[in-house]
């Protein structure tokens, strides 16, 4: 077995007497795709946000390809990682959000190519060709002078995601990248999604409410609860077999509601 691209080992993080992870531990492998399920607020979205480096953790250790994410070795020791560290081990990771968060006074092409220019000193007119492709990949190749106040909000989430992968990121996590959508919107970023997880081998790690693209597009589902992962399997056993009663419950409710599993 090769070294996973993640190692999750016994992390816990709370925000003051909430604990919203409670020793949590997994593993993601090269070109995995991993779809992270739950109720709100049992630590999905926290653990990318850790993974990502927004939020801190409170103790245990993440590696990313083997090298410690929030730490570094000194003397045969672990200690906390320097903000060269973490600045280097971001270039590892992309992530696409919720709500977008593109420079509204930036062309479409100047959101993507920023990045790779400042972080990897990229010289613009490669910038400019690597962006285009995304661009062209997410269908908005046509949109690359447009300002993001006259986009959709799908079509803003398109753009988020090729901005993400303007950094050639060896993993990508995607937090409720659909949540602030109108409905029509939402299959044309998820067909954006689809393509992604068919057409590479980039590991890809998902947080969502919608079941029935959790189940197409994962190789492995974790359903989490009150900060840990309480089941665990392939998309097909999850969601047509699931063993905890924890999980056959949330399940009922999204059936309830209306969804497709």
């Amino acid at each position: 077995m090769t070294t996973p691209v993640i190692e999750i080992e016994s992390v816990s993080k709370s925000f003051g007497d909430f604990q919203v992870l409670k020793d949590l531990n997994f593993n993601v492998q090269q070109g995995e795709k991993l779809a992270l399920i739950g109720p709100s607020g049992s630590g999905k979205t926290t653990i990318l946000r850790i993974i990502m480096t927004l939020e801190s953790l409170d103790s245990g250790v993440i590696r990313v390809e083997g090298e410690p994410l929030w730490h570094q070795q000194q003397n045969g020791t672990l200690i906390p990682a320097d903000e060269a560290h973490l600045h280097r081990m971001r270039t590892k990771i992309g992530m696409v959000f919720q709500l977008f968060n593109l420079f509204p006074h930036m062309t479409v092409l100047r959101n993507v190519t920023l990045a790779p220019m400042l972080t990897k000193k990229v010289p613009r007119k490669e910038a400019d060709a690597r962006a285009m492709e995304l661009l062209r990949m997410v269908g908005m190749v046509d949109k690359a002078d447009a300002k993001p106040a006259q986009l959709s909000g799908g079509q803003k989430q398109r753009v988020a995601i090729a901005r993400a992968l303007a950094l050639q990121p060896k993993v990508m996590l995607f937090d409720e990248v659909t949540s602030a959508l109108d409905p029509e919107l939402v299959e044309e970023v998820l067909n954006v999604m689809r393509k992604l997880a068919e057409e590479t081998d980039m590991t890809m790690l998902l947080v969502t409410h919608e079941m029935s693209f959790a189940h197409d597009f994962a190789d492995r589902v974790l359903f989490f609860d009150g900060g840990r992962i309480v089941e665990e399997g392939p998309p097909d056993e999850i969601f047509t077999n699931p063993k905890e009663e924890r999980t056959q419950a949330f399940l009922r409710k999204i059936i309830a509601a209306g969804q497709r599993v």
